[in-house]
């Protein structure tokens, strides 16, 4: 399977929306950094979701994420190898 198939995205994105709501929030975001970095800093966190929450609703969505996965395949391929 490609790293940059629906299915791949999907995978990845339910890893990070651990309640299943269709949404990652910045709770969900930190903590699964933590698990997956072993640190990360509130700060990080922040950045992290003002580039991806492009609608400013405090949630990342599907397409929100998706659109951040097209735009960064190269990084996203790393992340997909340790998720």
């Amino acid at each position: 399977m490609a790293d940059d198939t629906l299915e791949e995205r999907e995978r990845i994105f339910k890893r990070f929306d651990e309640n299943g709501d269709g949404k990652v929030s910045a709770t969900e975001l930190g903590e699964n950094l933590i698990k997956t970095l072993g640190s990360v800093s509130t700060e990080e966190v922040n950045r992290l979701m003002a580039k991806l929450d492009t609608d400013g609703d405090g949630c990342i969505s599907f397409q929100e994420f998706t659109d951040f996965y097209n735009a960064n395949r190269k990084l996203m391929k790393e992340v997909a190898k340790i998720i």
